[in-house]
């Protein structure tokens, strides 16, 4: 008899939702991506900031008028990736300094330092997907 050992499987997880390019299709990226990692017994900060500020570049920076923009998230084993899909592939995210009284234009400063990795994808024309990942488990200690 031929006995082969099952290999562990990995936990997948995903769910996606589309959304309109406004502030409140923002607001409810934030929301629902948040409601969906408590569901899965996740926890839910830093990711919810960066859903928000992705969401939030997606509704300003990435807005067509009559093109919505895709939130999706994966958990594929320990790392958490965020990806944010808008119409606007022309228009690539850049991490800059903001000016001492502005009140906006940090949010991709604020993914680079909450994500464990993050960039930018080209989708089917005209998409971009800005994406971003966490480790949903503490890095092992160096020896």
């Amino acid at each position: 008899m031929n006995q082969r050992t099952a290999e562990p499987a990995v936990p997948v997880r995903n769910f996606t939702v589309q959304l309109s390019p406004t502030p409140r299709g923002a607001r409810l990226a934030r929301l629902l991506g948040a409601e969906r990692l408590r569901s899965w017994g996740l926890p839910v900060d830093p990711a919810r900031q960066l859903i928000a500020e992705l969401a939030v570049n997606a509704a300003t920076h990435g807005r067509v008028p009559g093109r919505d923009f895709r939130l999706t998230l994966y958990v594929v084993a320990d790392t958490l990736r965020v990806e944010v899909t808008d119409t606007r592939g022309d228009r690539l995210p850049e991490p800059q300094p903001a000016a001492p009284d502005s009140e906006s234009g940090r949010g991709m400063l604020l993914v680079e330092a909450l994500a464990d990795r993050w960039g930018v994808s080209e989708g089917r024309f005209p998409r971009k997907v800005v994406w971003a990942e966490l480790r949903l488990t503490a890095p092992e200690p160096e020896m």
